[in-house]
């Protein structure tokens, strides 16, 4: 399969790798307790609180910091509420966009202090720098960029370049000072992280719980859709369904080859939403990056969601697949001891999505031990993460959990622990006539005729007589060792006994079961 197989009516792209709450109990999350730094003083370098200050910026400076005021007061407030997409996208679409953009540096809940020391940081590796270019790195409007510019120039931290061109109307450029240079290396100390802005733990876990995956209704054509390129029974689909409108987690399991992990990845498809995710998180002083541009398919946002935070980038809601290489180490924080910063683990950035565990029970560690890990975040919706310094936090555990395997559901852990596995749903091997739709489907991408007398001979002896046990990728896999042996043989790719019996050759060692 790509379940079993792929039929020729589509050809979807899978997304790269890398759980999903109990719907009968709402999840809570402790808002952050410590509170903000408000004072320069909070940070290294800071100066004294009567610092002299300079006494404005200059003209042209100021008449901008005017514009950006007008302009950016009548811009139009998003909502948290889901919202309907009215334009190119279904009906039933809602967009998770974030709040409307901070105006103030009160309104981005960070302190002045801590995003002085960004704003450094960020013109010591770009140089010379205008209100603009400082904004489009730290994602916040450029009229907060310019407040933090007057207290930077204040602080005696940058000065002007001139103009950035002939045009008067045009951004001045900024350069840190000496003092300035020693204020960032002195916060690359306490952390090498460079980017955008973070958002708090308490935005984050409101916003999470806000665009629960829970609020996905899926509808009967929406999966048969995003299923059109798999081969699979009816019965199988019929039992999706409810599983992916529950928001639980499930177990697909059944023999190699026959599409679990593609149809794990199909039911992504199906959804709707638009959710948005941030660039970084901030717990305590400590930041965490969340957002992956390899793992979080980006969308354009609808006309009336542009003016939203830029902290928040609007998603489409993710599949994120990990498989015989995860290790439970990877799934708590990875602090990089070098950078100072930490990277949110793979299941956190599946948040409002789907995280496939493929091949589950082949991972180092045994498969108790990873539904020991999940207990309390399957049973309670939320999961506890600790930072290096000691401290720990709750995160909302808000995504369908797929575990793919190809054992049986007993093999895989106890009684207790399978019960927060709440579907489980085998994957059968192809019947004869779906196997026959995948073998046609891809002997006609691969522009070869199909024969139905010569299949149903090879039918016959592999499987009926023989007794090997059908697989939706030997198709797939048989026709490219025949394509192969033909470039060898410099003829014309055909079905035929001969050539399906060479290429069997290759299956036959590690494919073969006992059907008795």
């Amino acid at each position: 399969m790509k379940l079993f197989g792929r039929s020729k009516s589509k050809d979807t792209e899978t997304k790269q790798s890398e759980t999903q709450p109990d719907a009968t109990e709402t999840s809570v999350v402790p808002k952050e307790e410590e509170a903000k730094a408000n004072r320069v003083s909070d940070q290294p370098n800071a100066a004294p609180p009567d610092a002299e200050k300079d006494d404005v910026l200059d003209e042209e400076v100021a008449s901008s910091h005017d514009q950006d005021l007008k302009s950016e007061d009548n811009a139009p407030d998003s909502v948290e509420e889901p919202q309907e997409a009215e334009i190119g996208s279904p009906s039933r679409r809602h967009v998770f966009s974030a709040t409307a953009a901070p105006k103030t540096i009160e309104e981005t809940d960070l302190s002045e202090a801590f995003l002085i020391n960004l704003t450094c940081k960020i013109m010591n590796a770009g140089g010379t720098m205008t209100p603009a270019e400082i904004a489009d790195v730290i994602k916040l409007p450029k009229l907060i960029c310019r407040q933090l510019i007057k207290q930077m120039t204040s602080l005696s931290l940058i000065e002007a370049q001139g103009l950035e061109s002939a045009d008067i109307k045009s951004d001045v450029r900024y350069v840190l000072t000496d003092l300035g240079k020693k204020w960032a290396s002195d916060a690359m100390m306490v952390s090498q992280y460079i980017g955008p802005a973070p958002v708090t733990l308490q935005a984050f876990s409101e916003h999470i719980r806000s665009q629960s995956i829970r609020n996905e209704e899926i509808h009967r054509n929406e999966l048969d859709e995003a299923l059109a390129h798999l081969v699979i029974p009816d019965i199988l689909k019929a039992q999706l369904g409810p599983a992916v409108n529950s928001a639980r987690s499930m177990l697909l399991y059944g023999e190699p080859g026959n599409g679990k992990t593609s149809l794990a990845e199909a039911l992504g498809e199906s959804f709707l939403d638009y959710v948005s995710f941030p660039y970084a998180i901030l717990v305590g002083q400590q930041i965490i990056r969340f957002y992956d541009e390899t793992l979080h398919e980006t969308v354009e946002p609808p006309e009336d969601h542009r003016r939203t935070d830029a902290r928040w980038v609007l998603c489409r809601r993710p599949v994120v697949l990990a498989g015989g290489e995860l290790t439970l180490d990877m799934l708590d924080l990875r602090f990089d001891q070098m950078a100072r910063f930490y990277e949110a683990p793979m299941h956190l950035k599946a948040l409002g999505g789907i995280f496939v565990l493929d091949d589950f029970g082949r991972q180092a560690e045994k498969p108790q031990a990873y539904l020991n890990r999940w207990i309390v975040p399957l049973e309670k919706g939320f999961d506890i993460l600790s930072l290096h310094t000691g401290k720990k936090f709750s995160v909302p555990f808000d995504q369908l959990v797929v575990f793919s395997s190809n054992l049986e559901p007993e093999e895989l852990g106890d009684d207790a622990a399978l019960r927060r596995i709440y579907f489980k749903i085998h994957v059968p091997s192809p019947t004869k006539q779906d196997y026959f739709k995948i073998f046609h489907d891809v002997t006609d991408n691969m522009e070869m005729e199909w024969k139905q007398d010569v299949m149903e001979e090879f039918f016959k002896r592999k499987y009926e007589e023989a007794g090997y046990v059908t697989s939706g990728a030997h198709p797939g896999f048989l026709v490219n060792h025949i394509r192969a042996a033909c470039r060898y043989l410099e003829s014309t790719p055909e079905l035929s006994l001969d050539l399906l019996e060479l290429a069997w050759r290759n299956v036959a060692a590690s494919h073969r079961r006992d059907v008795s």
